[in-house]
């Protein structure tokens, strides 16, 4: 896992750690001292922890004007131990969302596992992102699987086209634009 890095092709239009209104801004990274862990495998230093001890993220991409944010994953999204959500949310969601992002696209290929507790988080996320949305984009078979058996899939949305997107081939925009298109065909 430590030779996973989050995708770094898009370091030409966007950096958290160099945007004021990024929960990271300011945020220094080693290249060669491994800090961070899920269970005993070490993870590239150059993602992102925001409290759990066994998901980590590195947000990809924020466009204020157009109100998104593409967010990669790694780890295991334990909601039953760690209440991986509510931190996800507290520490990371929440400061996004008051500088006016409401539709998130979060990437999970690298998600291994899911455990759930309640949904209460989910749909308090859900309701708060008023006009926009909140897309998986990517995750395992077996992750959507869970979110499915614990109904998160009525908060986020998965399956189809968004199971298997290609996205690295994409600039930020033309990858927003293919979610929300994959969306709009949903809708009507």
């Amino acid at each position: 896992m430590h030779e996973i890095e989050p995708f770094f092709q898009w370091r030409d239009d966007y950096i958290s750690s160099e945007d004021e209104r990024s929960p990271f801004y300011n945020t220094e990274y080693s290249e060669l001292y491994f800090d961070k862990q899920v269970y005993n495998f070490l993870l590239h230093p150059q993602w992102d922890d925001f409290g759990s001890t066994t998901l980590y993220i590195k947000v990809l991409y924020a466009d204020y004007d157009r109100g998104y944010a593409i967010v990669e994953m790694i780890g295991e999204w334990n909601d039953a131990v760690n209440n991986d959500i509510m931190l996800l949310k507290r520490e990371i969601l929440e400061m996004m969302m008051d500088e006016g992002l409401n539709k998130f696209i979060l990437i999970g290929e690298n998600v291994l596992n899911f455990h759930a507790s309640d949904d209460s988080y989910y749909e308090e996320w859900f309701q708060d992102v008023d006009e926009g949305w909140i897309v998986g984009v990517n995750f395992q078979q077996h992750v959507i699987d869970e979110f499915r058996h614990n109904n998160i899939d009525y908060y986020i949305n998965f399956g189809g086209q968004l199971d298997n997107l290609h996205w690295r081939r994409l600039k930020p925009l033309q990858f927003y634009k293919k979610v929300e298109e994959v969306l709009t065909k949903r809708l009507n």
